[in-house]
């Protein structure tokens, strides 16, 4: 029931490493046997001098235990496996700071990459929100300058000035001649490169890459007019995107490809004689062809007006009907004569040499500024009504600006 050592006696836990482990050993020895004296002595009668013994013994054994545990935590502070593993740690730590700083280093200069990656997708969808803003001003203004030429229209007061009023441009015939402003300011830039490799005497392979351009610039125009026909066949088959001199040699939305080479012969000698007998060919095929064209034309017309004259008025609605059914056909009368003109430049172009077929393009497109330069002046010219015998300075005042409106539209082609 009671212990067999006194409370006061009882050993602390040891906090320690295996090196204070024989120590520890020696001191628990000490105390075991200090502990079967002392339950000896309980067991035999105590005396005054006893007790008085057994107490000083008493202190003896705990002033030694305690100067033992005393040691024990000097030993572990001193040479603990805490110091070790702090003195194991310190390099460590040493070569863990050199290794983050150039890691701070390698970060610093990705950080900066990434910072100007960034910068560059900020241009990249700066600039892509201008384009974006640009394409629908350029909507817009395309949407008003459709208003603007049908109130024209509507009013009468259209650049072709034959156009009744009450007549509308439809949207596709309003963005062909936007198209087609677009296509002449490449004609003339593609005319100064021509002019400027012919005086420059290029090589002939240089030279064959400009013409190409040239033939694929009117390659382009008579695909405009493919998506133009469809939306306004009136449009282009009556001439109201060109000007009105060139009006005058129309046929069937464009000009007669046989009278392009009746004009272009007397420009491009010398000619071999296998040439000229290829373009004389080719000019007798486009007479041909143009022939049958304006011929089934012609048979188009006979027969609309038999279909809108030749029923009574009662069945209007029927012949209205039919009258739309025949003009439909209208459309391929123009694409047929479109294909026509195409392939005769095609044809010229491979007929000729590099250099007669730059000097070939370059007389047709100067031949076209011109007319376009005379319906200017034409345009331009003095009024009956501004001229008097009584202002004869002022006449000739005008006619000067004229002449020289004419030089300079004449030095530009």
């Amino acid at each position: 029931m009671f212990p067999s050592w006194p409370t006061r006696f009882q050993t602390t836990p040891r906090v320690g490493s295996s090196k204070s482990g024989g120590e520890s050993t020696d001191s628990g020895s000490a105390v075991n046997t200090l502990s079967s004296k002392a339950d000896q002595a309980q067991l035999e009668p105590e005396s005054p001098i006893s007790k008085k013994a057994s107490s000083s013994d008493h202190q003896a054994f705990d002033q030694k235990h305690l100067k033992l545990q005393q040691q024990q935590i000097h030993q572990e502070m001193a040479t603990g496996p805490s110091h070790n593993q702090s003195s194991v740690k310190a390099p460590q730590e040493k070569r863990k700071g050199a290794g983050s700083t150039s890691e701070k280093q390698l970060d610093a200069k990705t950080l900066r990459r990434l910072a100007q990656n960034r910068e560059a997708a900020r241009k990249s969808r700066l600039r892509k929100k201008a384009y974006v803003q640009q394409l629908e001003s350029s909507r817009i203004k395309l949407t008003q300058l459709e208003q603007d030429l049908q109130r024209a229209r509507a009013q009468g007061l259209f650049l072709g000035g034959c156009v009744g009023a009450g007549s509308n441009l439809s949207p596709g015939a309003a963005i062909f001649d936007m198209e087609y402003a677009r296509w002449l300011e490449d004609d003339h830039r593609l005319m100064s490169e021509l002019r400027t490799g012919l005086h420059a005497h290029l090589s002939d392979g240089d030279l064959r890459l400009i013409i190409d351009g040239y033939v694929s610039h009117y390659d382009e125009i008579f695909q405009l007019k493919v998506v133009a026909a469809k939306s306004d066949v009136f449009h282009l088959y009556t001439g109201m995107w060109i000007t009105p001199a060139e009006r005058c040699f129309m046929w069937i939305g464009g000009f007669r490809p046989s009278e392009l080479i009746k004009m272009l012969i007397g420009q491009l000698d010398p000619l071999t004689e296998q040439q000229v007998i290829g373009i004389y060919n080719l000019q007798h095929t486009s007479t041909q062809a143009e022939e049958a064209l304006s011929q089934g034309l012609e048979q188009l017309q006979q027969a609309l007006v038999d279909t809108i004259a030749g029923v009574p008025i009662v069945d209007g609605m029927q012949q209205m009907a039919v009258a739309l059914s025949k003009l439909a056909n209208l459309e391929g009368f123009v694409r047929q004569a479109d294909n026509l003109r195409q392939q005769t430049l095609h044809q010229l172009r491979r007929i000729l040499t590099v250099r007669q077929a730059a000097r070939c393009f370059l007389v047709i497109g100067e031949y076209y500024g011109r007319l376009r330069a005379l319906s200017s002046l034409w345009a331009s010219r003095p009024r009956e009504s501004m001229m008097s015998e009584d202002n004869s300075c002022q006449t000739t005042t005008e006619l000067q600006i004229v002449q020289q409106h004419s030089q300079n539209h004449f030095s530009s082609y």
